[in-house]
């Protein structure tokens, strides 16, 4: 099998390539601009319909990703799906959003439905909040301020870790059978709060990080001056405020189950990447 993975470069896509090499299985990079002539990475934007049939001729299996500044997957990611499954796909593993099997707001939902109405070569992996936003949606705040500055109040989230993430979609590539018109939701091990998130974090960098609640008015400004657009702003707001809940905070067995051994916990997560958190990094 060869899997094309679009996203390539991004958290999620960089461990799936690196989990589909562990496993001998080829990846080509579908990525903007391509930094070389690499075989293994190929132009792709799904805005380009040209790219397409190059991106996709010769591979049998697809990791498709939305990139957030993508709403109107009608155009873009659908028609996508269609193109690759006419040149030869086999299987198509989705990276949506928990929740997205029930709810039509978000883009992912039209991706999965369209997805199901053409057959059952594929698969939906629905994770929560991902371990790496802190280096990611997080970042900023962090290194320049010692603090996570998000509405979540008292919160609790299970954080689940892209490379897990990234060994299942491998696994599931090696077994595309097994897994055939399949959703998972996948979460981490445990519930956290940001509070104790963040007093992980400091036990792993040497230094206090505090977790500054946002009123949801604050955040709004807050991100604005980060240069977020307003559709992502909102969509970063609601989500956050919604943790308020603790619909977040559920661990789902699925992921442990599909693994055969535990989700990474949280602190793993930040020791292994304990360098992005220093002011210093780029």
């Amino acid at each position: 099998m060869r899997v094309l993975v679009t996203g390539a470069t991004g958290n999620v896509g960089r461990e799936v390539v690196r989990a589909l090499k562990a496993r001998g299985i080829a990846a080509r990079s579908g990525v903007r601009r391509p930094l070389d002539d690499s075989p293994e990475a190929v132009r792709f934007d799904f805005f380009e319909r040209s790219t397409w049939d190059p991106a996709v001729r010769g591979v049998t299996g697809l990791f498709l990703i939305r990139p957030p500044a993508i709403a109107r997957v009608t155009d873009t990611l659908n028609p996508f799906v269609d193109a690759a499954r006419g040149a030869g796909v086999q299987h198509v593993v989705f990276l949506s959003v928990l929740g997205a099997d029930t709810n039509r707001i978000v883009p992912h939902h039209r991706v999965e439905k369209h997805l199901a109405a053409g057959g059952a070569d594929h698969t939906i992996l629905r994770p929560g909040f991902f371990a790496q936003n802190f280096e990611d949606a997080y970042r900023a705040d962090i290194v320049e301020a010692d603090r996570v500055y998000v509405p979540a109040g008292g919160g609790a989230v299970s954080f689940v870790d892209l490379f897990d993430v990234g060994e299942l979609a491998a696994e599931i590539f090696s077994k595309p059978a097994v897994h055939r018109a399949c959703g998972y939701v996948l979460t981490g091990p445990e519930a956290v709060t940001f509070q104790d998130a963040c007093a992980r974090l400091s036990g792993v960098v040497g230094r206090t990080i505090r977790y500054e609640p946002a009123s949801v008015s604050g955040y709004a400004r807050h991100l604005r001056r980060r240069g977020l657009s307003w559709g992502q702003l909102a969509v970063q707001t609601i989500l956050h405020v919604r943790l308020r809940s603790g619909r977040a905070a559920s661990v789902d067995p699925t992921l442990e189950r599909l693994l055969g051994r535990p989700p990474r916990k949280l602190d793993t997560y930040f020791a292994r990447r304990a360098e992005r958190f220093s002011p210093c990094s780029g």
